[in-house]
């Protein structure tokens, strides 16, 4: 009778853990923790969409630049937007096309009638703009890229020279 009674109390005890689970306290400690990463995380992948997005802008512009110097080494004068509908990007030979992010435009500066600026302006109120520059000097031809330094939908300013970006709300970035 012992041995049956021991027996019984074993079968019970293997039996109760086999039942039990975790306990409300343990999900809700649990979901505190995924909910404080999951805060932590989401700031951070928005934070990385923008900047692939303005990343787009950044390499159109320099390959603009660099399309702009080729060009005018062949033909002594820059490819600019006219208004008779021919754009300069058509010009160039390139395969950049304005976006949902960006719209693209190249024109003469017009302090400076031998110098060129590309544009990148904003279609997104969280985008920044870019305007590259490319002046001549001496038969050489230098170039620059800046970036607007708040996002917004203006058209960026012209760069002032090689070395310089608009001093209002630009920084030279190349």
């Amino acid at each position: 009778m012992k041995n049956k009674f021991i027996a019984l109390q074993l079968f019970l005890k293997i039996s109760n853990k086999q039942n039990s689970g975790f306990t409300l306290i343990e999900l809700l400690v649990v979901i505190i923790i995924i909910g404080i990463l999951s805060a932590i995380a989401l700031p951070s992948f928005l934070n990385q969409t923008v900047k692939a997005r303005q990343s787009e802008a950044k390499n159109n512009i320099g390959a603009m630049n660099r399309s702009q110097q080729a060009y005018y080494f062949e033909n002594q004068e820059f490819a600019e937007d006219t208004a008779g509908g021919a754009t300069a990007i058509n010009k160039l030979g390139i395969g950049i096309k304005n976006s949902v992010n960006y719209r693209y435009a190249a024109t003469s500066i017009t302090a400076i009638d031998a110098d060129v600026t590309n544009k990148a302006q904003a279609q997104q109120a969280n985008l920044k703009g870019y305007a590259g520059g490319v002046f001549t000097s001496v038969g050489l031809t230098q170039v620059i890229l800046c970036e607007v330094t708040t996002p917004n939908l203006g058209l960026p300013g012209n760069p002032v020279s090689a070395n310089a970006c608009d001093a209002s709300n630009q920084i030279r970035i190349q």
